[in-house]
């Protein structure tokens, strides 16, 4: 829903989060929650929730943030968890601003230099526009409300427009307000947004006599402007597609279009400072005789530059970003963080996993950059343009809670309260560990996804490499298993619905490398199986097995398979913990007259649209060219089912047209023409 209303204080930072569920606090979780809300409540900056897989760790913060009332940044370390918690939260705060911030690439390749081989490989990105909607209206929720609950990556520590830039372009609007069309229009038009009279999507306008809709780039409706002269008449929500009006509003805020906009004036003295840090860059470089860098750095820069002044935008922007906002050299980036003000809460889901992420950040960007500035691409100020150090980023936060079922050493020495959950509020023990032999492993997995799937339940395959992943899972497909694959490769959202087909039963077993491990909520999940568990390493630490054992935690028949010839220190670990806890839970259980009980979770939404996700499960399925489809149609194949291929092959044509693969689109148009004839 669009906002209504923009708070410019911020001073007290308190806030009702409403807390929905059936369900109360049970086993140890009231004791972590009143333990941790105390504990920040009397000044202390960190805290320790450790907890075993099942426990109800998210519910358990779901609980610290209602009962602390505070804006709460929650950090993932990969995008498919981050998406689970965000629909979890958004199930359990429907009434509050529950938003979602991950990098909006499907596809990102660096700007980059190899001197090696003198080799340039620009910067190349596929910008999910789903993802980027998401950002957007985080950072809008961020300053029109204080009850927000913004689930992350860590690509929250990367470089933003100031949070004080960004709202000085927020346009506000109120009915009454004496505004002319054309005076907004130019005020659309400064902050990114096109006009566009015929295609209404994200981040466009379009005019129509006294009416001017607004279809902001951070929300699904689209705003209805209704001039009388120079006045607003009226402001009303409307459906993007059918324009159809949805409800009023006495007031608006629209926000930028884009996350990297400036106001004009300061573009202006940017540009000056461009070209200042420009002439003595140049000077530096000729006095080292460098002048192929020289010439190519004053291309490339006085392009830049041209656009700016233009356009007020130009392709990597965000390389500028400190001569545009007035930052001195080695001054830190504003970031997501500083959206949040100054009294806030941070939690760092998985934090063993998640901090190592925010502490390598740093140096993998600056390394490449300096390459860059060095020959010429860039100017020294891109090295700016930068995430945040480890140390910038644990400054900035007033206060953290880790939450991971196996804390790392920097969590231990930093915080100053601990809550253990070990019991799960639904009884069950951790799963029972089975050790089998390396040999024929491949077949006896086979046998035991069949024997899984027989009873009901889904099964955790977990591989060294992708590539074994893949040819796995191909493998399984091919003698008759409903197989898929997970790894690194996926974007973000095939993640969640891939995910969602394991859970719905239209996929018996899932084989991944590293994604099967922290935080994948799975319910139906009843065996974890690890390939080569004895092969010491990153993928088989003791941390590893933990994790993904945990995946089958939730169920009451799970069960862990382990494939090892030896016990290696890892395994050893891994069955000294789950021992112990399976002796707590029992005890607990026993005297408490528990019967464990399997987790039951509605299956959330997918994130992606619709429309776009329909289109991707038609791709998915195997393509049958014409000559195949009127064979089968031969065989009494139902008509609706050719038009359904008709109309997939049709989208197919379509983008291999737009793709310039004009043979391919002729093919498929070819393949069209004979199903039209045959229905004919």
């Amino acid at each position: 829903m669009l906002e209504t209303q923009f708070e410019n204080e911020r001073n007290d930072q308190r806030a009702v989060f409403q807390l929905v569920s059936p369900f109360a606090p049970m086993g140890d979780q009231p004791e972590a929650i009143d333990a941790i809300v105390e504990g920040f409540q009397k000044g202390a900056s960190r805290a320790i929730l450790r907890g075993v897989t099942g426990s109800g760790k998210t519910f358990t913060m779901a609980n610290v943030i209602a009962r602390f009332g505070r804006p709460t940044l929650v950090i993932s370390h990969n995008k498919t968890l981050a998406a689970q918690l965000y629909a979890e939260l958004k199930a359990f705060f429907p009434e509050n601003a529950v938003e979602y911030f991950i990098s909006y690439y499907d596809y990102y390749q660096p700007e980059a230099y190899l001197p090696q081989t003198d080799t340039y490989i620009e910067k190349d990105a596929s910008i999910n526009e789903d993802l980027e909607r998401f950002r957007l209206a985080a950072s809008h929720a961020l300053l029109g409300r204080k009850d927000v609950i913004l689930v992350a990556s860590v690509s929250c520590i990367y470089g933003l427009v100031s949070p004080e830039d960004y709202r000085g372009l927020m346009i506000s609007l109120h009915e009454g307000d004496e505004i002319s069309r054309e005076t907004l229009m130019e005020q659309l038009t400064e902050i990114q947004y096109q006009r566009n009279d015929y295609e209404p999507k994200p981040g466009v306008f379009r005019v129509r006599g006294d009416v001017l809709d607004i279809f902001p780039s951070y929300s699904t409706e689209g705003i209805r402007v209704a001039f009388f002269g120079d006045e607003i008449e009226s402001l009303k929500t409307i459906h993007a597609t059918t324009g159809k009006v949805t409800g009023s509003l006495p007031s608006c805020l629209i926000s930028p279009a884009k996350q990297f906009v400036m106001p004009k004036s300061q573009i202006n003295t940017g540009v000056e400072r461009i070209k200042q840090e420009l002439v003595q860059r140049l000077n530096d470089l000729d006095k080292d005789g460098k002048l192929l860098e020289a010439q190519r750095l004053r291309q490339r820069t006085e392009y830049d530059l041209a656009m700016l002044a233009e356009m007020g935008y130009c392709t990597g922007i965000e390389n500028y970003s400190a001569p545009l906002a007035g930052r001195g050299p080695g001054v830190p980036p504003p970031t997501l963080v500083d959206y949040f003000g100054n009294d806030f809460l941070c939690i760092i889901d998985e934090s063993h996993v998640t901090l190592p992420q925010i502490r390598a950040m740093h140096n993998g960007d600056q390394s490449r950059k300096q390459v860059l500035v060095d020959n010429g691409f860039r100017l020294p100020s891109a090295k700016d343009n930068r995430p945040l150090t480890f140390d910038e980023f644990d400054e900035r936060v007033p206060r953290i809670l880790y939450t991971s079922a196996t804390p790392g050493p920097h969590e231990r020495a930093v915080a100053t309260i601990e809550a253990e959950q070990v019991i799960r509020p639904t009884g069950l023990l951790d799963p029972v560990i089975e050790i089998r032999p390396l040999a024929n492993q491949v077949d006896d997995v086979i046998e035991e996804i069949r024997a899984n799937t027989a009873r009901g339940g889904r099964t955790l395959v977990a591989a060294l490499t992708k590539r074994s992943c893949e040819d796995l899972s191909q493998y399984l497909i091919d003698i008759g298993i409903r197989s898929e694959y997970l790894h690194s490769d996926i974007d973000a959202i095939e993640r969640v619905e891939i995910l969602g087909r394991l859970r719905r039963g239209n996929v018996d077993a899932l084989i991944g490398v590293n994604l099967l491990r922290e935080g994948l909520d799975l319910p139906e999940v009843t065996r974890v199986i690890l390939l080569d568990a004895d092969k010491e390493g990153f993928l088989r630490s003791e941390t590893a097995l933990i994790q993904t054992a945990g995946r089958c935690a939730r169920n009451v028949d799970g069960r862990v398979i382990l494939y090892a010839d030896q016990k290696t220190p890892a395994i050893e670990a891994l069955l000294a913990v789950t021992n112990a806890h399976r002796t707590k839970q029992a005890a607990y259980n026993e005297a408490h007259g528990i019967q464990p009980q399997s987790i039951v979770r509605p299956i959330n939404e997918d994130l992606s649209d619709p429309a776009k996700k329909a289109q991707r499960n038609k791709q998915s399925k195997p393509k049958l060219d014409a000559a195949s489809l009127l064979a089968v149609a031969e065989a009494g194949v139902a008509t609706e089912e050719i038009v359904r291929a008709m109309q997939a092959l049709e989208a197919e044509m379509r983008e291999a047209a737009e793709a310039l693969e004009f043979e391919r689109a002729a093919l498929l148009r070819d393949e069209l023409r004979m199903l039209r004839k045959h229905l004919q």
